[in-house]
């Protein structure tokens, strides 16, 4: 039998995971800590501190699962490209790993981000581009891919690492671009955002999620990009949204500075996604993007509807 151990199971991807594991015949045991977590019939939930090792010690005793999907990382926005709460997760991550390995562990994946790669090249390609993280964010899940490359090597795991670009979708953190530009529209309010020019490469959480599950039950090895490979402007998915709420008036591109040095560029190649694990997205930007406002839409109703009944 299958048995995964996943580990940020009620975060932006790992929520999104769980019915794909599912559908592909793993017994799924999901790692959470202190957020809400949903019901989903057949899967063992698993209370657990991840930076704890003797819970973790525990929980491995307890499920011993053949593959690991570990996606839990620190990630709160605006702090997590230096916070030294990345050092954290490096350790806690190694002792994931050991601790899998000494329990029978055979497949293990694990989420990285392109934030490991030389951003002043653009085009970002695993057996080409220079990896040259300019952060301690991105410094430490490289430094976590060569030790796991490494380890797995010696203990004879299989083991990849899904390189992770730019994300949308139903539960994003508010402040990020696109759902900070929905909820704006969404309330009649401008959308404040830099000159757009920026290109990017994005990706639907739900497709982001599929692809490392596919990635998962595959026997690929090493680094994978984890993206579209399509590049799409800013200002041109912020007026894709626009569009679709007929609300262009609300735009205002220019308003806000773009942070200094940003790479004009930020773009993935997927030959390594599409060809060697055989996973292509579902979603195209225009129907990510249908979801995730009627995700949002209904979010506020239901917000306004509970301040309604507080009168």
């Amino acid at each position: 039998m299958k048995k995964v151990l996943l580990t940020g199971a009620t975060g932006f991807i790992g929520r999104h995971c769980v019915a794909s594991l599912l559908a592909k015949g793993y017994e799924v045991h999901a790692v959470y800590l202190n957020a809400q977590r949903e019901t989903s019939a057949g899967v063992h939930w698993h209370q657990t501190d991840l930076l704890d090792v003797g819970q973790v010690t525990k929980l491995m005793a307890q499920v011993q699962p053949t593959h690991l999907l570990h996606l839990a990382w620190y990630a709160v926005p605006g702090k997590y490209w230096t916070s030294s709460e990345n050092l954290r997760w490096v350790q806690a991550s190694l002792n994931l790993l050991q601790l899998f390995a000494a329990h029978g562990g055979r497949r293990v994946v694990a989420a990285g981000t392109c934030a490991e790669y030389d951003w002043r090249y653009g085009y970002c390609s695993e057996k080409v581009t220079p990896l040259a993280p300019t952060t301690l964010y991105g410094s430490c899940k490289h430094s976590l891919r060569i030790i796991l490359e490494a380890f797995a090597k010696q203990t004879e795991i299989s083991a990849a690492w899904g390189r992770i670009f730019f994300l949308y979708g139903p539960h994003e953190y508010s402040a990020r671009l696109v759902a900070s530009v929905i909820r704006s529209l969404l309330q009649g309010e401008p959308a404040r955002c830099s000159h757009g020019n920026q290109v990017r490469d994005f990706l639907y959480v739900q497709d982001t999620a599929e692809a490392f599950v596919a990635l998962l039950d595959s026997d690929v090895t090493g680094a994978v990009n984890v993206a579209s490979g399509h590049p799409v402007a800013l200002k041109d998915v912020v007026n894709q949204v626009a569009h679709q709420l007929d609300r262009p008036e609300l735009i205002q591109l220019g308003a806000v500075p773009a942070p200094a040095n940003e790479p004009p560029l930020i773009v993935a190649e997927v030959d390594r996604l599409t060809g060697e694990v055989g996973w292509t997205p579902k979603y195209d930007l225009q129907s990510g993007l249908e979801v995730t406002i009627k995700w949002w839409h209904e979010q506020l109703s239901s917000v306004e509807r509970r301040n309604s009944n507080l009168w």
